[in-house]
């Protein structure tokens, strides 16, 4: 997992919370309010309302993030992990990325990019 991942608070403007995914090359960020996770922007959905013109002046990431957010503890597996993706994904497809919570506090990120690394060094 990423540790301390990049985040975002809710009275974000979508349009700085999309300039901070593609800055730090990421593909989603949690949403969070003093630690506590509140939900979770991707690099995608922004950027697709952004260039379809879908969002009005002074859009927030609250009024855009997906608030039910699939988490995953630090303790749990790489399996558990790979499931869960699957488990939230749409259409037999998988989310790209699971946030890490150990006593409701965001201590990580993992992503599928974190999955293929570790599954290269095998």
């Amino acid at each position: 997992m990423t540790e301390d991942p990049i985040t975002v608070k809710p009275s974000e403007d979508v349009v700085f919370a999309f300039e901070k995914l593609m800055k730090h090359k990421i593909s989603a960020l949690p949403v969070e309010d003093n630690g506590k996770l509140l939900g979770i922007v991707t690099a995608t959905d922004l950027g697709h309302n952004l260039i379809l013109d879908n969002y009005k002046l002074g859009t927030t990431v609250e009024q855009v993030m997906v608030k039910d957010v699939a988490t995953i503890a630090p303790e749990e597996t790489l399996k558990d992990a790979i499931d869960k993706m699957y488990q939230y994904g749409q259409d037999d497809g998988i989310i790209n990325q699971l946030v890490v919570l150990e006593d409701d506090k965001i201590v990580g990120i993992i992503s599928d990019g974190d999955i293929i690394k570790v599954l290269k060094e095998l």
